[in-house]
């Protein structure tokens, strides 16, 4: 399905009764709507489930980068008017999350429950070093170029070598990525500063990592994001890295259940 919103058409999937609490899942940098298929499968029964793609990732049109956290948000809540959604709880993985803590800061009465995965809420030398490197690689040839690499950084060594068709699909999640939506994505989260307002959410909150999350949302890096929140709690996916949704679905989606159900 397809919706004019924000000056773009926006691709999105729609899951569970109409009459069901929406819950909304926003993808991470070079993602797309499967990155959800297992939690709308296990969540469709209670709620009307919404996956979308971000601006130039999957089927949703791109525009050239610069872009920003806010920007997207505002694609988000754009979406949300135009196909009718007036509050939703909010699940995100990875720049996800800081567009859900973005929202969750800016429009708190469109917010039921938040639960960020995997996640900063500020960008570090480091890291920043990193997305440098894959942003002049993607300038220079294309998102093919680091396809691998990054198909390569989401997931454990066992996981990867146990489960060679998902690794396959990831590639071709990664690869369905626009030049100009990845660029821009990345130039949106570089920008990431968000730590100092966590206190201003207000909604429920759970803070979920991969325990084997060594890079994206390390351990103490959440641990430290859910201590800010002011109703705040961190629970850490088991037999998981930076993709724990996928990496470890049944451990992901108990924990997500039981908290949106509570």
């Amino acid at each position: 399905m397809y919706a004019q919103a924000n000056g773009i058409k926006m691709h999105y999937l729609v899951d569970g009764p109409e009459d069901a609490p929406w819950v909304t899942f926003v993808t991470g940098i070079a993602n797309d709507t499967t990155l959800w298929a297992g939690q709308a499968k296990a969540l469709s029964d209670k709620f009307r489930v919404l996956r979308y793609d971000l601006r130039g990732q999957g089927l949703t049109e791109s525009t050239p980068p610069p872009y920003s956290i806010e920007s997207l948000s505002s694609d988000l809540v754009a979406l949300w008017d135009a196909i009718g959604v007036a509050k939703s709880h909010l699940v995100g993985l990875g720049l996800g999350s800081t567009i859900a803590m973005r929202t969750a800061i800016d429009k708190p009465q469109r917010i039921d429950k938040l639960a960020p995965t995997c996640t900063r809420a500020r960008m570090v030398p480091d890291f920043k070093v990193m997305w440098g490197k894959l942003t002049e690689t993607v300038t220079a040839g294309g998102v093919e170029a680091i396809v691998e690499q990054t198909a390569q950084r989401w997931f454990t060594e066992d996981f990867k070598a146990a489960h060679p068709d998902v690794i396959d699909n990831v590639r071709k999640m990664v690869a369905g990525t626009s030049r100009d939506g990845y660029l821009g994505c990345v130039s949106a989260f570089v920008g990431l500063d968000l730590e100092d307002e966590l206190p201003r959410i207000s909604a429920r909150t759970l803070f979920m990592g991969g325990a084997d999350d060594k890079s994206g949302g390390p351990e103490a890096i959440m641990r430290t994001l859910a201590e800010k929140v002011p109703d705040g709690v961190y629970k850490p996916v088991a037999n998981a890295a930076h993709i724990a949704n996928v990496q470890n679905e049944a451990e992901y989606n108990r924990i997500l259940r039981e908290f949106l159900l509570a």
